[in-house]
């Protein structure tokens, strides 16, 4: 399956953007919410495939020692077809050489992340502001 990336965020994605949250059950993305998340970013990729975006990552950076990967999410239709690790990849290089890449997985995608490279934190912490959330993803 061919697919370009893309690198910078555009109005006209919104649409598809909307329908691959949705496609995997992220439902609280309303298309407000995600022009805002998209615009605030510092680091993007899009996998665009007919004309479509068909999966995105979204990284936040200070540029000198830390960046937060968000948002690894392809559209399920097109999931197992390594768009989600190509997306990884380039926003990793894009991103660079700094102190510290952290993200946030969803229970399912642990080993997608570790094949990546990462590793599970001895001291992370989070708050979480929805319970659910909390009672998911914390100890």
């Amino acid at each position: 399956m061919e697919f370009k990336l893309i690198t910078y965020f555009d109005e006209s994605y919104i649409d598809s953007i909307y329908e691959t949250y949705q496609s995997v059950g992220w439902l609280k993305h309303d298309k407000d919410k995600i022009r805002k998340i998209f615009e605030n970013s510092t680091h993007v990729v899009f996998a665009i495939y007919d004309n479509k975006v068909i999966g995105f990552a979204r990284a936040l950076s200070d540029g000198v020692f830390n960046a937060a990967i968000y948002d690894v999410v392809v559209n399920k239709d097109f999931q197992n077809n390594q768009i989600g690790m190509h997306m990884l990849e380039h926003i990793l290089k894009e991103i660079g050489s700094l102190s510290c890449i952290h993200l946030i997985s969803t229970i399912d995608n642990l080993e997608f992340y570790q094949k990546a490279g990462f590793k599970k934190l001895k001291t992370g912490m989070v708050i979480y502001q929805d319970k659910r959330l909390t009672d998911t993803y914390t100890e």
